[in-house]
């Protein structure tokens, strides 16, 4: 998992260089002209703090398609995936598996400080939508959603095993509906995806790892008195 982290890493690192460069904005404006027909009217500006924060404030359900894409991609919004998170963190825990239940959510307060800090200081070259600039894709790299729905799938998965093919299946209508919707631009979408792994495998890496476990038998009273 290491080396997949690593390798994630890097492609993050150079993918976001390339954005920022605008090397890759002929991709991302074919997109905005091309592959965004679930997108209403003009675009729009970034959504506020509060929108980012309360599940569907302000969600357009008009066309239909666009009420699919906000159905499916919810589980991605700042406060349910983190609920979702939490509740696959407890379960990890009454299974005993004290550094599992503490890996998923770290890993997604980590990708989501990482995500918040890429959109702070990236600015990519104006995409145009509709003929107008689109000011919402500025620095709408990485995607976080995409982030967001990588790690509840993951997180999901690593509770349930059971339930990877369905969840593997959500994420790609997800991913896919991110971009129809225009709600983000293909190297958002891949660059939330690849931020993601890294998150991911870190997580698999600690869950593994037995730290938490270790010290939790190394305080109880018994282990003390034998030491």
């Amino acid at each position: 998992m290491r080396s997949v982290a690593l390798a994630a890493a890097a492609a993050y690192a150079a993918l976001g260089g390339i954005v920022a460069s605008g090397a890759a904005s002929s991709l991302d404006q074919w997109a905005a002209k091309h592959a965004m027909p679930l997108a209403a009217g003009t675009p729009g500006p970034p959504p506020t703090l509060l929108e980012s924060v309360v599940p569907l404030l302000h969600a357009d359900f008009h066309p239909a398609g666009l009420a699919v894409a906000e159905i499916v991609t919810l589980p991605g919004q700042v406060l349910v995936s983190l609920l979702l998170v939490l509740v696959a963190a407890w379960q990890l825990y009454a299974r005993g598996r004290l550094d599992a239940a503490a890996a998923w959510p770290a890993a997604l307060l980590a990708g989501s400080a990482v995500e918040i800090l890429c959109k702070h200081f990236l600015t990519r070259p104006p995409v145009q939508r509709d003929g107008l600039h689109a000011v919402a894709f500025d620095n709408s790299w990485p995607s976080g959603h995409a982030l967001r729905c990588a790690l509840v799938a993951c997180a999901l998965a690593a509770t349930w095993p059971r339930l990877r093919g369905p969840l593997g299946l959500w994420l790609a209508a997800a991913v896919v509906l991110l971009e129809l919707a225009g709600a983000h631009t293909p190297t958002d979408v891949l660059g939330g995806l690849l931020l993601a792994t890294v998150a991911a495998a870190g997580a698999v890496e600690l869950g593994r790892s037995g730290l938490l476990r270790r010290g939790a038998a190394l305080r109880r009273p018994g282990a003390r008195a034998a030491g």
